[in-house]
C-alpha cells in the first residue's frame, strides 16, 4: 500500500452545524471545542453548531471555526482509528490545521493565531477595494498573462493554483473587473468569490507584517510529520522555518496542485480530507485520478473510513 496524506480544508468550506455530530458522539471532539471556547473567550461552539451564517462567514470567525472542526475530526481519528499519515498539508488556513496536527504548536495557540490572522487579513484592505475570482479552463500561462494585462499599475495576481483548469486570482477591485473581461475573451468561465478581501496577494502585506509580530511570541515545537507547504509545495519538518513560511503564505499564491503532485511523487496514494466538506477531495481527483480519497467530517464518514481501513489492514 502507498503512503497516506492527511489534508485540511481552508476558508469557504464552513457551514452552520459543522462539528456538532462529532461532538454529540465523541468526547475528544467536545474537548477540542471546549478548548476553543476558552482560548477565544467566546462560544465558538455555539457559532459553529447553530450560529448565523453571516456571523460564521466573517473571516475572523471562519478561520478559527474551520480549524476547530478540523482538529476535532483529527483527534477522533487518532483516538478511534489510530491511522497515522506520512505527510500533512492544508489549503491556506488549512496549513494551520496541519501544523496543529503535526504538533508544531498547541491547538490553543493555533486557534488564537488564526483568529488574529483573519482579523489582520480583514483589516488589510477596506471592504470593496479588493476581491477574488476563480478562472476556469485556462492554463497557468494564460492566467499569468491575464493578470499582467489587467493590472495597469494595480495589484492583480494568481492566488490559488487549485488544480488544472482552476486558478483563483486576487487583487484590486477594478483590476479584477478587467481580468474577468480578459479571461472571458480567452474562453474562460469566471466565478467571483464571496470573500471579503484579496487574499494571497501583495495587498495583504500589512496583514503579513502584523502576523509576523504576533507569531513572535508563539512557540514552535518539533514537527511530528512533514507538512507540505502552500508556499513551496515541498515537505517541511524544520520547526525553525514554520513562522517564515506562514508569514510568506499571506501574500504568496497557494500551490495546491504542485503540493499534491509533490506528495504523489513521494509515493502518496491515499488522501484523507479532515474537516468540513469535500472541496479538497474534488481538487485532488482532478490532479491525481488514481488517488484513493476519504473525507471525515461526521460519524458517518468516520465509519466509512474505519470499515475500509479494517479491510486493508
Amino acid at each position: 500500500m502507498g503512503k497516506i496524506a492527511f489534508i485540511f480544508p481552508g476558508q469557504g468550506t464552513q457551514t452552520v452545524g459543522m462539528g456538532k455530530n462529532l461532538c454529540d458522539n465523541f468526547k475528544e471532539a467536545r474537548e477540542v471545542f471546549a478548548e476553543a471556547d476558552e482560548a477565544l473567550r467566546f462560544k465558538l461552539s455555539s457559532l459553529c453548531f447553530d450560529g448565523s451564517e453571516k456571523e460564521l462567514n466573517l473571516t475572523v470567525n471562519t478561520q478559527p471555526a474551520v480549524l476547530t472542526v478540523s482538529t476535532a475530526c483529527l483527534r477522533v481519528i487518532e483516538k478511534n482509528l489510530g491511522i497515522t499519515p506520512d505527510y500533512m498539508a492544508g489549503h491556506s488556513l488549512g496549513e494551520y490545521s496541519a501544523l496543529v496536527g503535526t504538533k508544531a504548536f498547541s491547538f490553543s495557540d493555533g486557534v488564537k493565531a488564526v483568529q488574529k490572522r483573519g482579523q489582520f487579513m480583514q483589516e488589510a484592505v477596506p471592504e470593496g477595494e479588493g476581491g477574488m475570482a476563480a478562472v476556469l479552463g485556462l492554463s497557468r500561462a494564460q492566467v499569468e498573462e491575464v493578470c499582467q494585462e489587467a493590472a495597469q499599475g494595480e495589484v492583480m495576481t494568481p492566488a490559488n493554483f487549485n488544480c488544472p483548469g482552476q486558478i483563483v486570482i486576487s487583487g484590486a477591485t477594478k483590476a479584477l473587473g478587467r481580468a474577468i473581461v480578459l479571461a472571458k475573451e480567452k474562453g474562460s468561465k469566471t466565478v467571483v468569490l464571496s470573500v471579503s478581501a484579496p487574499f494571497h496577494s501583495a495587498l495583504m502585506e500589512p496583514a503579513a507584517q502584523k502576523l509576523k509580530n504576533y507569531l513572535n511570541d508563539v512557540v514552535i515545537t518539533p514537527l511530528g510529520y512533514p507538512v507540505v507547504t502552500n508556499v513551496e509545495a515541498m515537505p517541511n519538518q524544520e520547526a525553525s522555518l514554520v513562522k517564515e513560511i506562514l508569514i510568506k503564505q499571506v501574500t504568496h499564491p497557494v500551490l495546491w496542485e504542485d503540493s499534491i503532485t509533490a506528495m504523489r511523487e513521494r509515493g502518496v496514494t491515499t488522501y484523507v480530507e479532515i474537516g468540513p466538506g469535500k472541496v479538497l477531495s474534488g481538487l485532488v481527483k482532478k490532479i491525481d485520478k488514481t488517488a484513493t480519497l476519504f473525507n471525515v467530517e461526521n460519524t458517518e464518514s468516520l465509519k466509512k473510513l474505519e470499515k475500509i481501513w479494517k479491510e486493508i489492514h
